[in-house]
């Protein structure tokens, strides 16, 4: 049996995963912008993380105003709206792809392979995403902030796989370990192989299942190709 698809996690392996420094940044940057204190600030952005990765607070404007709102007090709208623009532009700058991904998606087309992306985001990555160079290579983007539900959940596999028309068995998965996606991908029946990270100082720590997984791995895109072929050849 051969692989019909090829399915991509998007932070960590098609783009670089976020650096602390700049992480830590955005937080005063945003902070400033509402007038908030940092250190609190930033705690409760994180305590939301799950919720704004499943769009529970209504776009990007909504994400900050629901920070504000648990720490008691409600910005100036030109303010937020300014914090909102902040937002998007260093999602924007941060969506900066890893080495010879373009290349490797391409590859994949030419080979007849369909290509997914699942990810777990908040609200400015659809709202990017036609910016991109995946937008006209990735066949079918499911984005976690659109559909209400993240990874390792397995319906949003299922949607990834409806959408592009092919069984999990016959899917291979690539991500960097995070929010247990590969484990999630297997129970879902498909195969998954592990990238490694391209920048070590990146803010990777939901990386878990890269901690605890002794399945096949890659360190570059473009072994995707190499491994595709090695795993049909096996089955």
């Amino acid at each position: 049996m051969t692989y019909d698809a090829v399915i991509f996690d998007l932070f960590g392996t098609l783009v670089h995963n976020l650096p602390v420094k700049d992480y830590q940044r955005l937080m005063r940057d945003l902070s400033d912008a509402v007038g908030a204190p940092c250190q609190d600030f930033a705690r409760v952005w994180g305590e939301k993380l799950d919720d704004r990765m499943v769009g529970k607070f209504g776009g990007v404007e909504g994400n900050i105003a629901c920070v504000c709102e648990t720490l008691g007090f409600l910005p100036d709208p030109t303010r937020l709206t300014e914090a909102a623009r902040i937002r998007v532009e260093f999602s924007r700058r941060n969506l900066a792809t890893r080495k010879n991904v373009v290349e490797t998606l391409r590859s994949l087309r030419s080979l007849g392979c369909r290509v997914g992306l699942i990810t777990d985001c908040t609200d400015e990555i659809p709202l990017l995403w036609p910016e991109t160079p995946f937008a006209d290579l990735i066949e079918h983007p499911v984005f976690s902030c659109s559909v209400g539900v993240k990874k390792p959940d397995p319906r949003i596999y299922r949607l990834a796989c409806e959408g592009l028309g092919v069984a999990p068995q016959k899917c291979l998965y690539i991500g960097d370990g995070c929010s247990d996606e590969l484990t999630g991908a297997v129970r879902e029946g498909m195969e998954a192989a592990l990238i490694l990270p391209a920048d070590p100082d990146g803010y990777d720590h939901l990386r878990g299942d890269a901690r605890k997984w002794t399945g096949a791995a890659i360190s570059n895109l473009e072994d995707v190709v190499e491994l595709l072929g090695r795993k049909q050849e096996e089955r």
